[in-house]
């Protein structure tokens, strides 16, 4: 009779235990708990080691993949996040690829996809003859299985191992791939042409065009729409594997037959990618055949193409940190400047007053980034007029739009012609019905007023700026606030003494609760930007008679305003003699109030005032 060592017996049981847990948690009725058990995957297999990882828990998941798509989809996820770390490395990660591989099978393609990527996330921990070994087989196991969903999920897993694959291998990697690209299922065909730009990329330009150009044109041809759509990254691929001389040779023929697509989704996926497009073909081709086919898609009958259109006109862009322009290369910047006035803006007019209030949005995105690309002249004799147009639009995501861009207008025409022209109409925007413009317009005034000077903002912008302290809107309130505030940074305490603060003050008597709490909420913005004197002088007062005011939520902004002002205070000597004989006995005052909240936060000021 053999004895069992009850020791190793404990020892045993410990080290299963947690995957005894989640086998019980994977048959739990209850889909959250799988769910849930599935995202501690990492942690149980820690707690079994990398060893017991894989060799039981590995399998296990292998045998237990028959659960809803959500477990699924989970599962494909958490595999791919860095999982080879719990089961020794990337020596084993291959081990990860079977369970990967059976939900690339299913029929839902959320975990389909999910289940490909990890598969290529753990492609680039693999060595070339772990590839050889593992990666490769699995690859052509899936791209010739009987159900279309592992030969769909094939077609993802090509590209990544092609570059580690021998040039025997890629021969057959190659051709595996254009029988996909032939299939006679929709689905395949459709993810081959998602995934033959990827490819394109890793191969030699002689396998592109004898063996990526055949594919890709019979794809180009494809009788569904949702197929043809995708191959024009594909065609982008190509051409920017081959000279523009072998692009006007080989691509001609396809890039006409997309640019006249009887499906409008066609159409569109070419005028969202045409900048791109016209950048892989070269200058020579873009002049002969590209601005004809431009025109004609700003001019397209569907909306959603000349949507697309007009973004691509200038290009977008963004203000740096250091406040220089960024321009993504638009179309225009392709074409010379005669090209652009003679061909481009008379579409740009067009669009202007376009049917669709979405080409309209789009080209007030875009618009101001022709300006860089005009001269002064230009820009103001055919941009100005336009911008004025677009400022006046009924939808205002136009106008949001022209507003939030002005600044690159700015750099060509300066501010000073600029303001003239459109002063009227920003002024008009600024009592505009939707909050959001008049937000907007807020946030362009300190741009204005640096340029302007402040003389020139005194006199026109100066009214504007208070009259928002008593919008209806809150978030306006709140902007303009904050708008006082970087106007101070730009003008200067002096002028904020002379032209602000004596008007912020003023509300604070108002017996509307909204104005004074404005003016809580203004001094809290603008207190970091003023020195002590200021504060002393011709603030302090103002913020110790709010203290009493007879509204709670008046109260506790005092409170916390203190707080902002308590730190300005403690930076010098005579600010902290200020806080000691006036703002620690007023926040004690607080600290006694009725109101719960105002005593908090009067008790986080005073701790403040005490501690400095």
């Amino acid at each position: 009779m053999v004895l069992s060592n009850p020791k190793m017996d404990s020892t045993s049981a410990e080290e299963l235990y947690p995957i005894a847990i989640l086998m019980d948690e994977l048959k739990s009725d209850d889909t959250q708990l799988r769910l849930n058990a599935i995202h501690r995957l990492s942690t149980i297999a820690l707690a079994l080691g990398p060893q017991r990882a894989r060799e039981d828990l590995i399998p296990f998941l292998q045998d237990n993949l028959d659960d809803e798509d959500e477990v699924l989809l989970a599962l494909a996820e958490e595999l791919g996040k860095g999982f080879d770390e719990y089961i020794g490395g990337a020596e084993h990660a291959h081990l990860l690829l079977a369970p990967l591989a059976s939900l690339a099978e299913v029929e839902e393609t959320l975990v389909r996809d999910k289940a490909a990527e990890s598969i290529t996330t753990i492609c680039g921990l693999l060595s070339s003859s772990q590839s050889e070994q593992y990666f490769i087989p699995l690859v052509f196991r899936l791209s010739h299985g009987d159900w279309f969903t592992s030969r769909t999920s094939s077609a993802a897993l090509f590209s990544p191992v092609y570059s580690k694959a021998t040039a025997s291998t890629q021969d057959e990697l190659r051709k595996a791939f254009a029988k996909l690209g032939s299939d006679d299922t929709p689905m395949v065909r459709r993810a081959a042409a998602k995934w033959l730009g990827p490819l394109v990329k890793a191969m030699k330009k002689e396998h592109v065009i004898t063996e990526a150009l055949p594919v890709y044109r019979r794809l180009a041809l494809d009788d569904q729409d949702s197929v043809r759509l995708l191959t024009i990254q594909d065609l982008i691929a190509i051409a920017q594997q081959l000279t523009p001389a072998e692009v006007k040779d080989h691509l001609l023929p396809q890039i006409r037959q997309a640019l006249t697509d009887k499906s409008w989704r066609v159409r569109y996926m070419v005028s969202n990618n045409f900048v791109e497009l016209a950048e892989a073909v070269g200058p020579d081709l873009v002049k002969d055949e590209l601005v004809t086919a431009y025109v004609g898609l700003l001019k397209d009958n569907e909306a959603e193409v000349r949507t697309a259109g007009a973004a691509g006109i200038p290009g977008s862009s963004n203000v740096s940190h250091l406040g220089v322009p960024n321009y993504w290369i638009g179309f225009s910047k392709l074409v010379d400047r005669e090209t652009i006035l003679n061909l481009i803006l008379p579409c740009v007019r067009e669009l202007s007053t376009d049917t669709s209030q979405h080409v309209r949005a789009a080209l007030g995105t875009h618009i101001s980034g022709l300006a860089p690309l005009l001269d002064k002249e230009a820009t103001i004799e055919h941009l100005l007029p336009l911008f004025l147009q677009l400022l006046k639009d009924e939808f205002p995501d136009v106008r949001l739009n022209i507003i939030s861009k002005l600044e690159q207008v700015n750099n060509v025409i300066g501010i000073e012609l600029l303001s003239h022209s459109l002063l009227p109409a920003i002024v008009e925007l600024a009592g505009d019905k939707q909050w959001r413009v008049r937000q907007a317009i807020i946030e362009y005034i300190p741009l204005l007023a640096q340029q302007l000077g402040m003389s020139f903002f005194d006199q026109q912008l100066s009214d504007l700026c208070m009259s928002w302290l008593g919008d209806i809107v809150f978030s306006i309130r709140e902007a303009a606030t904050i708008n006082l505030k970087k106007l101070i940074d730009v003008f200067g305490v002096d002028w904020a003494r002379q032209a602000i603060l004596p008007r912020v003050v003023a509300m604070a008597s108002h017996p509307n609760y909204l104005y004074r709490m404005t003016t809580i909420f203004a001094i809290s913005a603008i207190s970091p930007s003023l020195n002590v004197q200021v504060l002393r002088d011709d603030i302090l007062d103002t913020v110790l008679r709010l203290a009493g005011d007879p509204i709670p939520n008046i109260r506790f902004n005092v409170a916390k305003t203190m707080d902002v002002i308590a730190t300005v205070m403690v930076a010098s000597p005579e600010g902290q003699d200020v806080t000691k004989n006036t703002l620690i006995p007023a926040l004690q005052q607080l600290q006694a109030d009725n109101d719960a909240d105002v005593r908090y936060f009067s008790g986080r000021a005073m701790e403040k005032c005490v501690a400095a």
